[in-house]
């Protein structure tokens, strides 16, 4: 598949895979920025796209980020909706308990593509089944 990119600011690095078997695209920061305790901070990419009808891309955190430093993306995972043609970005939050700084072209957070279906709800009651409305913690702790 083939997505179409256009930077928008000329610091902007084309998403790739660190290794033939990664999934996800790595996604690098435009300019410079620190991240408090506790904060959230919209980060620029500096590039549009545009994904195939049927698609959406999955932006995720870094495992390494999350672990090492408590930063994380806040709407795991967001959502790139293929009609959508604006500056690509991601929330970041800072969950640790010290600030995180970030220079330009330092790997951020990485985007995955998914096929998306589409469906049509048609009301009707539902099937009973063995678990019910069973929710959040039905089946208890072990």
């Amino acid at each position: 598949m083939n997505i179409k990119i256009e930077k928008i600011s000329e610091l902007a690095i084309i998403p790739k895979r660190a290794t033939e078997g990664s999934s996800g695209y790595d996604l690098h920061t435009i300019e410079p920025f620190t991240i408090e305790p506790d904060e959230r901070k919209l980060v620029k990419l500096g590039f549009k796209m545009e994904i195939p009808f049927g698609y959406e891309a999955q932006i995720r955190p870094r495992s390494g980020l999350a672990f090492k430093h408590g930063v994380t993306v806040l709407n795991t995972p967001g959502t790139i909706d293929s009609d959508y043609r604006g500056d690509v970005c991601v929330i970041l939050i800072n969950l640790g308990k010290n600030s995180v700084s970030f220079g330009v072209h330092e790997r951020v957070a990485q985007m995955i593509f998914q096929k998306v279906e589409t469906v049509s709800f048609v009301e009707s009651d539902c099937n009973i089944t063995e678990r019910g409305d069973g929710g959040f913690g039905h089946t208890g702790r072990k």
